[in-house]
């Protein structure tokens, strides 16, 4: 594979706020690039900065192997953008919206060709409907409509889930998967939804407060040699007590949703279960999980409140 992106110790400063510190990696032609991180982590900062809207305090972009800043116009041609909320004219319709915005856009598509784009978003039956009439997440795949409307070869979403309703949520992740898997584009997505994200990515970056935590694919980050196990006994409090006063007090994790958590290799889960036995607790569940979620409480000890991340 080769890289359609390469962003090189990117930093973005706001007076003595630093927004994105240092920040280094690579998005792989044809990638489900997930980008994730808090609300406030510095991933729309750093959207922005690959799209030439903020200009970065440091560091370097490349996209499709050329300097952002030295052909700018060449390569913004090739890319399709939805920033959050995407910007239509609610008193047009579906269709004219598309057509106004592609004739912005230097392109002069025919009605199939919009037609086509409508369709591929699931708004061709609501073609000659005014925008006011949509729901968000219709007004959101417009946008992505929008976006593609020159054909681009890479896409960049920023949070395109915020504000939907599960409907809207699964309609964008399946529009997302339809783009990368039949028409073959290489698509950025932001969130701080970390389910949604698992779903979708091929590749996936996970950055806090600017800085890069890890960056790989989903094989790669999910080591099953070092998982996170829910377990539930007939006696949670006694057995976090055992287990804290025991070999396996390092490999504890803070509780969540009334579950111990523990991190441990899968060869250990029938010594831990016997352990608890030893210990006269009953195990009522003992269950390896691969989630993204629950990695994220992996690599950050859980110091952070992952529910920022799944609200």
């Amino acid at each position: 594979m080769s890289s359609i992106v390469q962003v090189n110790h990117l930093t973005k400063q706001f007076n003595q706020f630093t927004a994105v510190n240092n920040l280094s990696f690579s998005v792989e032609k044809g990638d489900v690039y997930g980008f994730l991180g808090q609300n406030g982590a510095g991933k729309s900062t750093t959207i922005r900065m690959m799209l030439t809207l903020i200009t970065p305090t440091d560091g370097q972009i490349e996209i499709f192997g050329y300097d952002l800043y030295k052909h700018r116009r060449e390569i913004l041609q090739q890319i399709g953008a939805v920033i959050e909320k995407p910007d239509v004219y609610k008193y047009l319709s579906a269709y004219e919206n598309l057509l106004l915005f592609a004739r912005l856009s230097g392109v002069k598509p025919t009605r199939q060709i919009i037609m086509d784009q409508l369709e591929m978003v699931g708004l061709a039956d609501r073609a000659k409907d005014t925008v006011k009439t949509f729901s968000q997440g219709m007004k959101q795949r417009l946008g992505i409509a929008i976006a593609l409307v020159h054909n681009p070869s890479l896409i960049m979403l920023d949070e395109p889930t915020n504000g939907l309703d599960p409907q809207g949520i699964a309609d964008i992740r399946n529009l997302i998967l339809q783009l990368s898997r039949d028409h073959k584009k290489t698509v950025i997505v932001s969130s701080h939804l970390l389910n949604e994200i698992e779903q979708i990515a091929t590749r996936i970056l996970i950055i806090d407060k600017g800085h890069k935590l890890v960056e790989g694919t989903a094989e790669e980050l999910f080591d099953s040699s070092q998982t996170i196990v829910q377990l539930n006994t007939t006696n949670n409090q006694m057995a976090v007590e055992k287990l804290a006063n025991s070999n396996w007090k390092n490999n504890l994790k803070p509780m969540r949703d009334g579950h111990i958590l523990i991190q441990l290799d899968q060869e250990s889960i029938p010594v831990l279960n016997q352990f608890l036995v030893d210990q006269q607790i009953g195990v009522l569940l003992l269950q390896p999980r691969h989630s993204l979620e629950d990695y994220f409480l992996q690599i950050t000890a859980g110091k952070q409140h992952v529910g920022t991340f799944t609200n």
